[in-house]
């Protein structure tokens, strides 16, 4: 069970390095620093938004509109962080040190 926790474990930091990743494409792409038309830049760019899109999208529809910033991202930092320190505290005690 060690290794279960192990594992969910890494996938939540690796959703959290996803997100990390979508915002600054987001913001590169904001300021026009990247070009959204050359191809392998598009495919990298939908392939982490459709990853991190289902998730971060029903926080964004709760959220009010705080005048085009988007705080999505950081209240999905707080819930992963819950959830993985959740996830250690109770299934690391109970199959990890026991």
């Amino acid at each position: 069970m060690c290794a279960l926790v192990g594992l969910i474990s890494t996938i939540i930091t690796i959703i959290t390095y996803l997100v990390i990743a979508n915002v600054i494409l987001s913001w590169l792409t904001a300021f026009n620093v990247i070009n959204m038309s050359n191809r392998f830049v598009y495919q990298i760019a939908s392939s982490i938004y459709a990853v991190t899109e289902p998730m971060i999208a029903p926080i964004r529809s709760v959220l009010p509109n705080f005048g085009g910033l988007d705080f999505s991202p950081i209240i999905l930092f707080l819930l992963l962080g819950f959830a993985q320190n959740l996830l250690w505290e109770y299934g690391g005690q109970a199959f990890c040190m026991g």
